[in-house]
């Protein structure tokens, strides 16, 4: 693992901490958008390129909008090795599912930011949304990327459907704050915590968390009514990764979503949706935590179970 500073590649530890020993995610780099009448970045079909990791839930989301808004055809993908070592992700085609770097034949991921800015300090993270024409990051932030594919292209391709839609952003947006911050963050804090109190205080809101959403499932079928919404598409990575690495890794096993009446049904409802079924790689999840965090598992041992999500 590692980082670029001054656009110079300098293999520390990502992890970063606050004096409490609590895991602090660093905020992303880039940060613009595709809109009509941006004065560099507007919408044309075929323009742009997503960098991915099947591992990576940040990740998931925007490959999942991808084919939920009939863009598959029209954004190209480079889906970086599940192995993040010393020189960060990488692209080896060698292990199934991922490939070349599709655009400029790259080893190293850190050789696209390097090549947006030679001289760039940041951390090297998927995903990573790439401008052809200006050869450019427009964003690397999984949550603005996926607000941009729920509405730039509409037009261009005919896809109307909205997952943010207006009458119910101010719900999704309470549910999209709660579980940014105690379940898609929430494991990580309780896995890379440095000490117990920041481990104890993490992976208790980590679970009020899944209960309150637990309860919530059983009024509607998904967490903002019948339909499907941003705050679905933003909690369902998580789930998918939940029993298989989270519970043992980064020790967030007070419950599984299987002993979860309703998560577990919400979670296998949600896999019926291609979509969502098509971009879960569970061996690429797997290989990706049980490998990479040598900190957590120094043998790298990748366990067998479970047999199914």
């Amino acid at each position: 693992m590692g980082k670029l500073i001054d656009g110079e590649w300098i293999v520390k530890s990502i992890i970063t901490t606050d004096d409490s020993g609590a895991y602090d995610r660093l905020p992303r780099t880039f940060l613009d958008t595709i809109e009509d009448g941006h004065p560099i970045f507007q919408p044309e079909l075929g323009r742009y390129h997503l960098y991915v990791s099947y591992a990576c839930p940040w990740a998931t989301r925007t490959l999942i909008y991808r084919q939920l808004k009939d863009l598959t055809d029209h954004i190209s993908v480079s889906v970086v090795h599940p192995d993040m070592l010393e020189d960060g992700w990488i692209f080896d085609s060698s292990f199934p599912a991922a490939t070349e770097d599709h655009l400029f034949g790259k080893k190293f991921l850190r050789e696209i930011y390097q090549k947006a800015d030679p001289s760039i300090t940041t951390s090297v993270t998927v995903p990573i949304l790439w401008d052809k024409k200006t050869e450019t990051i427009v964003n690397n932030e999984s949550s603005q990327i996926i607000r941009i594919l729920n509405t730039a292209f509409n037009d261009l391709t005919g896809n109307h459907i909205d997952f943010y839609p207006q009458e119910k952003r101010t719900e999704i947006d309470r549910l999209n704050d709660m579980i940014y911050n105690n379940v898609n963050n929430g494991v990580y804090k309780s896995g890379f915590a440095l000490t117990q109190s920041a481990y104890d205080d993490a992976v208790t809101k980590l679970f009020e968390t899944l209960d309150y959403l637990d309860e919530q499932l059983t009024h509607s079928k998904f967490l903002v009514g019948d339909e499907i919404t941003e705050a679905d598409l933003r909690l369902i990575p998580t789930l998918l990764r939940f029993d298989a690495v989270y519970v043992t890794h980064f020790k967030c096993n007070i419950r599984r979503i299987v002993d979860y009446k309703n998560l577990h049904r919400y979670m296998q409802d949600m896999l019926e949706v291609p979509a969502i079924k098509d971009t879960c790689n569970i061996d690429h999840i797997k290989r990706h935590y049980y490998y990479s965090h040598e900190q957590i598992n120094p043998y790298r041992i990748i366990p067998k179970g479970p047999s199914n999500i």
